[in-house]
């Protein structure tokens, strides 16, 4: 066992089994999926931290407890179809593929995306393919989607995003209006939206979903 494999399993030892994380698949998933691939160079050595990892342009990959808890909130099923929106580098799509049957990744960074597709084939996810465009309408020609996961905090969640979850379908976000954001489980029905509040996390929030200043007279 290497270095990086001693701190991967480190980290799903100390990190996110602690935070009841209970899904062997999701926890396979954080075991074989090797992080160090997808930090940036200059970072690798924070690779398995307890903490976000700066990617540059204003973004982050989310720390390993908040990404696993997020997932797993999602309760992604074998057969299902997964996007994963502001996908960044790919490492969330890497793990999202370890549990769904397809992922599409969606970032508007498009030479990260150029460089996903190999980082993907690297990690075993055959399973996933990540795409450019813009963040906020989402992917429609691909939806419905059982999942939608936001790598990332919004101050809220554009309507474009519920259209494209199929009914029974679970988005899961961080809602930060404030220096706490709240990780939120939204399900769609055939009577609308539901969402329940699963955990408090400080993920920074994505660029464009900042909370939009309100003055008052």
């Amino acid at each position: 066992m290497n270095e990086f494999d001693q701190a991967r399993k480190q980290m799903v030892d100390c990190q996110i089994r602690p935070a009841d994380v209970t899904d062997r698949r999701l926890i396979a998933a954080f075991l074989n999926v090797p992080r160090h691939l997808f930090t940036p160079r200059a970072r690798i050595a924070s690779a398995y931290a307890d903490a976000e990892v700066a990617t540059g342009d204003h973004r982050t990959m989310m720390r390993p407890r908040d990404l696993a808890k997020l997932i797993h909130a999602a309760d992604v099923q074998p057969d299902e179809l997964v996007l994963d929106i502001a996908c960044g580098r790919g490492y969330s799509t890497a793990i999202l593929a370890h549990m769904a049957e397809t992922v599409v990744g969606l970032d508007d960074d498009e030479d990260g995306v150029s460089r996903i597709g190999g980082l993907l084939a690297q990690a075993g996810a055959d399973n996933a393919v990540a795409v450019t465009g813009d963040v906020k309408p989402g992917v429609p020609s691909q939806g419905p989607f059982d999942v939608i996961f936001v790598n990332g905090s919004v101050s809220e969640v554009p309507q474009a995003w519920f259209d494209q979850l199929a009914v029974g379908g679970r988005l899961v976000a961080i809602i930060r209006k404030g220096p706490v954001g709240k990780a939120t489980v939204f399900t769609r029905s055939t009577a609308g939206i539901g969402e329940r509040i699963v955990f408090d996390a400080t993920a920074k929030l994505l660029p464009g979903f900042e909370l939009e200043p309100r003055f008052a007279l």
